[in-house]
């Protein structure tokens, strides 16, 4: 796919109208009126939907409240209808009707990728704000034009990347951010499991394949722990004879040149072990996280600088809730979010370079963007792991 240079911003602040104002252009006001919770809809209810979305509204009832679930399996809807007491299921098919009689502020958008571009602009059409799972779109245009219908209906979009929010990662960039790494030279990561079949990841018209699903992880570790953007890729894929593959690829690696001459390097396959780590190595020391990007097991960190090393746990906790208490305080205060819709657009960019890179067998120049504001420790957010729950109908992607 042919790349341009990014040349305008990718996120312009605008100014939200009380809830109760907002409307579609041309339509009638709603019946929306100021809370102090915002009702959220929980769009679509698959394995992550159901083993960590729904469960977090535990956890988030300072300021978060479900009221809706949309899915296409009857049997869903009712069971999880009486497990949550959810007030409204529908089908996708009511979708624009039901978030069009005022009783959703929000949407929680954990469908397949190829249909979030679409599921984002209904719903800001309705005047309803947006968290979509990553990435956010499949294309860099389907991401602008997610981010421009958000902005011309006035409501916040955010990329759910809730790392953003995680105790251990947000350590590992205060510690890169600190110097006592020294001058930071590399990133180098990790991120693989064996992906059951059939499985929407193997399927490349639902936006498919181990670099939307598990890449992405890595390239916005290297972006928020390098706090900068590259500005060169080579990408590279691989697929042996296993069946499973016939539409993605089994594994992609890629390299990333930042500026200062610094380069980070990442494997992500659905055809290899469980493996979910990463190392930054400055001039002086490195950190290493294992189990960087998982959300059900605890985190280890280990720091080496010169002969001190040092080790520390992290306990397996609700990653799921703090993105939904962090949003509602966006909306609720009117704050641009971090990681906002602009924070999506650049990792998808990186992954259509990747894929350009290993088509061509060339590296491919990136350029014409800036980013200031980055993830830090003030946006931490910690609660207690939720009970896992049971599933109906629908399977974990990894077979582990």
């Amino acid at each position: 796919m042919q790349k341009r240079a990014i040349s305008k911003p990718l996120f312009r602040r605008t100014t939200l109208l009380p809830r109760g104002l907002r409307r579609r252009a041309g339509a009638e006001p709603t019946d929306r009126k100021p809370s102090k919770h915002v009702r959220y809809a929980v769009v679509a209810a698959g394995y992550i939907a159901q083993v960590a979305v729904l469960p977090a509204f535990q956890h988030a009832r300072r300021n978060s409240k479900l009221v809706a679930l949309f899915s296409d399996d009857p049997t869903k809807r009712g069971e999880l209808r009486r497990k949550y007491k959810i007030p409204i299921v529908s089908t996708y098919e009511d979708f624009d009707t039901i978030l069009g009689n005022g009783q959703i502020d929000a949407v929680y958008l954990a469908l397949p990728n190829s249909m979030h571009k679409e599921f984002t602009i209904r719903a800001a059409k309705a005047g309803v704000h947006v968290l979509c799972e990553k990435p956010l779109g499949v294309t860099e245009r389907e991401c602008r034009q997610m981010i421009d219908a958000c902005r011309r209906y006035s409501v916040k979009l955010m990329t759910a990347y809730r790392l953003h929010f995680d105790k251990s990662n947000l350590a590992a960039i205060e510690t890169a951010k600190s110097g006592k790494l020294g001058a930071l030279r590399y990133f180098n990561s990790s991120f693989s499991m064996q992906v059951n079949s059939p499985n929407i990841r193997l399927e490349r018209k639902m936006g498919g394949g181990p670099l939307y699903d598990l890449g992405v992880y890595c390239i916005n570790a290297a972006r928020y722990l390098f706090g900068d953007e590259p500005i060169e890729v080579v990408g590279v894929t691989a697929t042996g004879s296993d069946k499973r593959f016939t539409e993605v690829e089994e594994m992609v690696g890629a390299t990333l040149r930042f500026s200062g001459e610094r380069l980070a390097t990442f494997i992500c396959s659905f055809g290899a072990a469980d493996v979910a780590s990463y190392l930054l190595a400055g001039t002086k020391g490195t950190v290493t996280l294992e189990d960087a990007y998982e959300y059900a097991q605890p985190v280890e960190m280990k720091i080496a600088i010169g002969d001190k090393k040092q080790a520390r746990k992290f306990a397996m906790h609700d990653q799921f809730a703090p993105e939904l208490l962090y949003f509602s305080d966006c909306i609720l205060r009117n704050r641009e979010p971090e990681p906002s819709g602009a924070e999506g657009l650049m990792d998808v960019r990186i992954v259509e370079a990747i894929y350009r890179s290993a088509r061509t067998g060339k590296p491919v120049k990136l350029g014409g963007v800036s980013k200031k504001k980055r993830p830090s420790s003030r946006q931490q957010i910690e609660r207690p792991p939720v009970s896992e729950p049971n599933i109906v109908h629908a399977e974990s992607a990894s077979r582990s």
